[in-house]
């Protein structure tokens, strides 16, 4: 696997979790301070198209891995719990490394 296909999920990972914490903060302002309606819907809509493209990359990169369904779910889903993405990136990135130097994967972590 080319490390290419990694490192894009890597960097969508963290646009797509520092973008929803980014949205979190303007929901609490909008709802909470009753101000920032604009910005909101804005920063939705960026999330939103980044958040596809973030799909689109993490799908690419557990075909390649060979993942089995509920890894491949886990990881796409992460984009839309705060935080949940720095967290998968990290784990994803030790588990597809050895596959992007040519080693053996490592083992299956439960």
């Amino acid at each position: 696997m080319k490390r290419s296909v990694l490192t894009r999920y890597r960097v969508m990972a963290y646009i797509t979790a520092v973008m929803l914490l980014v949205l979190c903060t303007c929901m609490v302002f909008k709802y909470g301070f009753d101000t920032g309606e604009d910005l909101t819907l804005v920063v939705s809509q960026i999330h939103g198209v980044l958040y596809i493209v973030y799909l689109v990359f993490a799908f690419d990169l557990g075909s390649k891995a060979k993942w089995p369904f509920g890894k491949l779910l886990w990881v796409l889903v992460a984009g839309t719990i705060p935080t949940a993405a720095f967290f998968v990136e990290r784990k994803v990135t030790h588990d597809v490394e050895p596959l992007v130097s040519g080693a053996e994967p490592a083992p299956a972590q439960v």
